[in-house]
Parts: C-alpha cells; structure tokens; sequence
C-alpha cells in the first residue's frame, strides 16, 4: 500500500505509542492529522522525538465530541487510529470516573465522529490484552475468549471493545442502518516497551528513573507474568492491519490479538534484572514490601490467528526489545538528537525480516 498522500487522523498522537506510530506512519509520508491532550510527563516522546514536526497536531479532548466533529470535518480522514486513553490500571482504581469517561465514551465519541463526518473507510480501534477476563490460566487469550475485568481499567477496555463491536454492527456494516461499508478493526497489544514512556507506575519509566539517579527501582511483584513487547511490534501491526482493511478485505475486520513469542511471556523480576545489566553503572532493584492494589498475576496472549490470517508474527524477541528501549534512553540522556534517533530504530525494525513461521499455541 502507498500510504503517500493518505489523510490519517490519530487520537493520542501526544502519547508514547501514539507517538512512535505517527513518526512510523511519517516515514510512510502519510499526512497526519493528531488529536489529543497535551503531553501529561517531562520529559514526554512527543517533544524529545520531535513528533510536532510530522504531524498536524490539534490539541481536544475525546470526550469533547464537538472538538472532535470540528477536526474531523477539518481533515477529512481516511483512515483512522484511536488510541487515545486513560492506560494505567492503578490510576483507574483512584479515578475510575475517568477512566470509564476517556475510554468508554471517548471510544464512542470518535466511532460517532467517523459516522457523522464519512469521510473515512479504515478505523483501527487500540485496546489491550487486559480487556479479556483474567483467569489466570497459562495459556494465551485469544480474541474469542470472554472479555471482562478485575480493576476498572480492565473493564473500560472490554467496555470499549463492546462499543467498537456495536458501531461496527449498527453503523458501518454493509445492509446496517447506517450502511456506511467502514471497516472497523480493534487491536489487543501486550505489554509494550520501548524508548520514550515516562508513565507512572511503568516498570521500565520506574527503572529508567531511579538507575539514571543511581538508586534502586521498588519491584511490586516480580512474579507477575506478561506479553511483553517493543513499541515497534504493535505500531507496525497496526499499520499492517489497517493497510489489510484498506485493501476491502472486510473478513479482517473484527479484533485481533499482537503479542510476543508465548517465550516472551516472563516474569517482572526477568525483565527487571536484564535491563539493569543492559543499564550497568550498578542498576539495583529492591521488593517493595507495601501494600498495593490488585493487579493481574498472570497474563499470555495467543495471536495464532494474525498469523494465519495476517501473515504476522513479531520480529523481535524480548532481550533485543531490551536493548532497544536501554540504547533509546541513553542516547536521550547523552543529548542525541532524538528525532533522528527515533526514526533509525524505525528504519533498523522496518528492515527486520519476519520469520516464515512459528510454532502455534495449543490448549
């Protein structure tokens, strides 16, 4: 797909993921248009990678649905990537208002912008893998399991997934009242790290920010297992879907799961002790014995079926998402010009050639 000259809008292109799938989709010579708030961090990805530069960013909230119609109207859109979110599950437990209201009706907010406005024939709808739910079994989710969720993070997520899968029935498929023949597609990416985040209560912002002090990071539970992933992995998944769909192949659209290899599934304390050696300088990590609010033990993804169906399979295996995301942050700290840098881990990732194929989970 030739993505020069295409009209994308992206909802929370200020964010970390939102900011590396707009420099992705840039050195696509897409034309992008962003909506979102401002950066909530500083340091923040959307001012050290220098997003503003490749993209026509308009400041809205998505629960304001009138700022919303009004960038829609203005851009035009025709294909179209919401992300924008209240992401973190332990913020969710003290504003769950919020989080119900920025990813439930925001879902809603922009789905019915793309109704209204028609200008778009490609929607790609970001949640997460904790929008399945959680039993705690060892085998990875797939994208027909029960949705659900503990904290009310979890649950605006399924929440959102609901209300993609009501306009996708009720609006934008063909014989359906709205009869507008629009492709919508939902995404459930696993733990994503990378370069750039500085989220609260994120393991890798956490360890980013004490080894950079030279004090040890406080590790809640080091047991806990996830899919965890480079930025990289999902962002091009998304870009892949999104061209699947532009090319009218409507059986894809529907949910879809993107996920590291089921190896790739590991505990926090693995992860924490291989960025501390990629880190050095005598990164230390202590238990943080306090209590915490409930946080899932056990989280896989199987994503079999983008496999099969997509011909996707991610690329990079945890340890090389580790050196990726250590070289980001140092090169960040050394002064590097970090536009540049950004778009070379992207180049380096597009390069990367995908493996014929994988062993598929069983159950």
């Amino acid at each position: 797909m030739n993505w020069g000259d295409k009209r994308v809008l992206i909802t929370g292109h200020t964010g970390f993921k939102g900011g590396w799938l707009s420099l992705a989709l840039a050195s696509r010579g897409a034309r992008i248009t962003g909506v979102a708030l401002e950066p909530e961090t500083t340091p923040n990805f959307f001012t050290a990678a220098g997003v503003a530069s490749a993209v026509d960013s308009r400041i809205g909230d998505v629960r304001d649905l009138d700022r919303l119609l009004q960038v829609f109207e203005e851009a035009q859109p025709e294909i179209v990537f919401h992300l924008a979110a209240q992401p973190l599950v332990r913020r969710s437990y003290a504003q769950p208002l919020e989080t119900f209201a920025v990813n439930v009706m925001g879902t809603a907010h922009v789905l019915e912008a793309v109704r209204r406005v028609g200008s778009a024939s490609v929607v790609v709808v970001i949640t997460t893998d904790k929008c399945y739910e959680n039993r705690e079994w060892h085998w990875g989710y797939r994208e027909n399991d029960p949705l659900g969720g503990h904290d009310p993070y979890s649950a605006s997520k399924a929440a959102s997934e609901m209300v993609a899968a009501a306009y996708r029935s009720s609006f934008f498929a063909p014989g359906s009242r709205g009869g507008q023949d629009i492709l919508l597609a939902t995404a459930r990416a696993g733990n994503v790290i990378g370069g750039g985040d500085w989220s609260e209560d994120r393991l890798i912002p956490d360890m980013v920010r004490a080894f950079s002090k030279g004090t040890p990071v406080m590790i809640r539970n080091p047991h806990a297992v996830r899919p965890w992933q480079h930025v990289l992995e999902p962002v091009e998944a998304y870009v892949h879907l999104a061209e699947t769909l532009w090319a009218r192949q409507s059986e894809h659209a529907s949910a879809w799961n993107f996920g590291p290899e089921l190896t790739d599934a590991i505990p926090v304390g693995e992860v924490v002790r291989g960025f501390a050696e990629l880190w050095g300088e005598g990164a230390t990590w202590e238990i943080d014995g306090l209590h915490h609010v409930h946080e899932a033990g056990l989280l896989r993804l199987d994503c079999s079926k983008a496999a099969m169906e997509l011909g996707w399979f991610p690329r990079l295996r945890i340890h090389d998402a580790l050196r990726l995301t250590a070289e980001w942050y140092r090169q960040f700290l050394g002064g590097s010009d970090m536009s540049k840098y950004s778009m070379d881990q992207i180049a380096q990732y597009q390069n990367l050639s995908a493996p014929v194929c994988r062993a598929m989970p069983t159950r």
